[in-house]
Formats: C-alpha cells, structure tokens, sequence
C-alpha cells in the first residue's frame, strides 16, 4: 500500500493564485474602487446600530445603552409620521410618472428628425439645464416665478393679471418640484434610450416603410420594443430611490408656506439630526428605516419588470 504524501501538492499554485499572477495588473486596477467602497459604504454601516441605542458622543458607539425598538417605535407613533410618509410617496410617484415618459418621447422624436444640425441644436438645449447646479437652478426658478419682479409677473403685468407665489402655495409644491425636475434632467435622461435605439437595424424600418407603415406605427413596433427592457431598469433602479429623492432640491424650495406639503423623510432627517438639539439616534432610525422601505420597493419593482416584460435588474 502507497503512502500519501501530504507535501505533495504543497508546491502546485492553485488556480485563483495564477490567475492574479496573470492579471496583476487588473486587480491593481480594481483595488481603488474596492477601497472607495470599503472605506466610504461599508465601514459606515458599522454606525447603523446607534439606531438601536440611546447614543451620547461622550460614551461612543459601543458604550452606548442599547433600546432595540425604541426610536422606530417614536417616529412610527409621532402625529407627523403619516403626513412625512405621504409627501414622499406623492412626490416620488408624481416625479417618477413625469420622468418615465418623456424622456422617451424626447428620445423617440430626436431619433426620428432627419435634420442634422436641428437635432443636434435640440439635444444641446435639452442637455444644458442638467449641467447647472440644483443650487442655482432653484434660484432661477425663484427669480423667474417671483410674484413682483420674476418674468412670469410681467408678462402678467402686461396682460393685466396677477401672478400669486408658486413657492407660497402647498398644492403647487408638487407641480412646481416635479416639472422643474422634468425640465432639468429630461434631456440627459433621454441619452440612454437614444443610445439604445442606436441598436435597430435600419432594415427593420426599411421593410415597414416598403409594408406601408406610417412614422407612428414605425416607432410603436420596430422603435419601442427595443427599448422596453432600459426603460424597465430604469424604473426599476428609480423605484429603489422612491423614498429618497432630492433632498437639496426640496430642502432648498421649502417655505414657511408649503412647508405642509414639502416636508418629505430626507428633510425630516436632516433637521432632526442636525439643527436644533441634535438627536442621533432618532434620525439614525428613521433614515434606516426609509432605507428598509427602498429595498422593498425595489425588490417589488425588479420582480414585476420580470413578469411584465421579462426583463430585470437581477
């Protein structure tokens, strides 16, 4: 009987060895993006558990008295949890119904116009808010709508009418919040789902045009199903920030006025947790528990582009 020798296959690298061995280089590569992702999105998850604890800076993070429930319990009992709720909600779906269609019609249209520099001069002025900073383009949106000295206010004057506050009124917050947003981010937005309908074989028009389809029926069979499975993902990932979007935008728009409707989970958190007295334990949990809430959602939204269309983000 043979005896095993156990340094046999001592010297023999494994497989994972070689294969770093032979592309060093890409986990060079890779160990940058890797650290960012350490050092900034996991390490600080380590923070979370003050969510469940009576936090002082003085005693720290691990010396502070456990509570389990105990803020999720406050916030879901305070009188404001359900007003916060349904601000967020209304202004996320409201935002996200404006956002998924016209950016595809914008896409769609561009793609069909034959006039080179008429095409390129509508993408440039489509793409140009995106660039501005939110800070910036909530103040134009002040100077604009201003009721004594904005552009709105004397084209009114001319005509003999009064213009009222836009930003002083709480049921023209979400249409003000949701079409500033449209008319910033509509053009960019549209880059993916023109880039996706790079990918139809103009043979497929071709054959239509020779059947006697018109334009329209053109984008509706050969245009639109192309791009059905980017704008399910897209959904799907929008769905996944539903309760949290733009906390700078709405922060920055927020009145004493509208304050009813604009006061959304994001703000709720940030003046919690940094104005006043500072409770950090308390805008810990909340912000944890709109974060469980994404994750629901978009669990939700990935499950149903998959019977829909078939398509999903994993």
């Amino acid at each position: 009987m043979k005896s095993v020798n156990p340094t046999a296959k001592k010297g023999k690298p494994s497989s994972l060895l070689l294969h770093v061995k032979g592309s060093w280089q890409l986990y060079i590569m890779l160990l940058l993006p890797l650290t960012y992702l350490l050092v900034f999105c996991y390490y600080p998850m380590f923070g979370v558990q003050i969510a469940f604890k009576d936090y002082t800076p003085r005693l720290g993070i691990w010396g502070s008295e456990f509570v389990g429930l105990k803020h999720f319990e406050k916030f879901v009992t305070s009188y404001n949890f359900w007003p916060i709720i349904q601000n967020t909600l209304v202004l996320a779906a409201y935002s996200i119904l404006a956002m998924i269609p016209i950016p595809i019609v914008l896409a769609l249209s561009l793609n069909a116009v034959k006039g080179k520099y008429f095409k390129k001069s509508v993408q440039l002025l489509t793409y140009m808010p995106n660039f501005i900073s939110t800070v910036v383009m909530v103040g134009m949106l002040k100077q604009i709508l201003h009721p004594q000295i904005g552009l709105v206010a004397a084209i009114g004057g001319v005509f003999g009418f009064e213009v009222a506050d836009p930003f002083g009124s709480a049921g023209a917050f979400s249409h003000l919040y949701t079409w500033g947003r449209v008319w910033q981010k509509m053009g960019w937005s549209s880059i993916i789902y023109l880039a996706a309908l790079s990918a139809v074989d103009p043979a497929q028009h071709e054959a239509a045009i020779v059947d006697g389809a018109s334009r329209f029926q053109r984008i509706r069979y050969v245009d639109l199903p192309v791009i059905i499975p980017t704008v399910v993902i897209n959904t799907v990932l929008n769905m996944g920030q539903i309760m949290s979007i733009g906390f700078e935008r709405i922060f920055l728009m927020q009145t004493d006025l509208n304050i009813a409707a604009s006061e959304i989970v994001s703000t709720y958190v940030y003046k919690i947790g940094f104005t006043g007295i500072p409770d950090y334990s308390y805008s810990t949990a909340i912000n944890l528990f709109n974060s469980v809430i994404n994750l629901v959602l978009i669990l939700f939204a990935n499950k149903l582009g998959k019977k829909i269309s078939g398509t999903g983000l994993f």
